[in-house]
């Protein structure tokens, strides 16, 4: 008969793992259901987010913070608590929307709500003044996620042709490695036909 572990153990258990994954990182119960039960994986990251080890963010989502020496605990990146959203199921990520444009730093706006387009299941939370939403949607829309070309192809499909201009592409070319601007061209035909002629350009490296 395997023995249970008793609370004191958990709790070292799922400390050492958050400290492991260190700061900013954010978590979910279900992270933590091989050491012990949901019932008692609750229990240690309530009992962790009352002694101030981590942090709540929302019903069932945790963070080990990252302190700033004059702002105190800084908010979790829109990317690690979408990760900690989709689970541990595989499910794929495509920044999307607004958002999408501002990490390729094509626009400078930070958007209330960051959209990620996903396989999984639909989920939306809110942390601090940013809304979180991962977003089902067809497989067609998936086939790029997780690559440059895909961050590209939804940022300009939120931008809309007419305001891809010239200083964008210029953007893009500066900020972007050439071998990465380069290899653009290996997943072209993932993007809208009348993304075609912009991707191409930006993928000229200059001799």
């Amino acid at each position: 008969m395997v023995a249970k572990k008793n609370p004191q153990s958990i709790d070292s258990i799922v400390l050492t793992k958050i400290q492991h994954r260190g700061r900013s990182s954010v978590f979910v119960p279900a992270d933590f259901l091989n050491i012990g039960s949901r019932e008692a994986v609750d229990i240690v990251l309530h009992r962790l987010a009352k002694k101030g080890t981590i942090r709540r963010l929302a019903r069932g989502i945790y963070d080990f913070p990252k302190e700033h020496p004059a702002l105190g605990p800084l908010q979790p990146s829109p990317e690690a608590v979408a990760k900690a959203l989709a689970g541990r199921d595989r499910t794929r990520l495509q920044p999307a929307g607004a958002y999408a444009a501002n990490l390729l730093g094509l626009s400078e706006q930070v958007p209330a709500k960051a959209v990620f387009l996903t396989d999984g299941p639909t989920r939306t939370v809110k942390i601090g003044p940013t809304t979180i939403q991962l977003r089902q949607t067809t497989p067609r829309n998936m086939a790029a996620a997780g690559r440059l070309i895909g961050l590209i192809i939804q940022a300009f499909r939120e931008l809309g042709k007419d305001h891809i201009t010239q200083q964008r592409l210029e953007h893009l070319k500066r900020t972007i490695p050439a071998n990465e601007r380069r290899d653009l061209l290996k997943d072209i035909r993932l993007a809208p036909a009348w993304m075609h002629p912009i991707i191409r350009e930006i993928a000229e490296v200059d001799v």
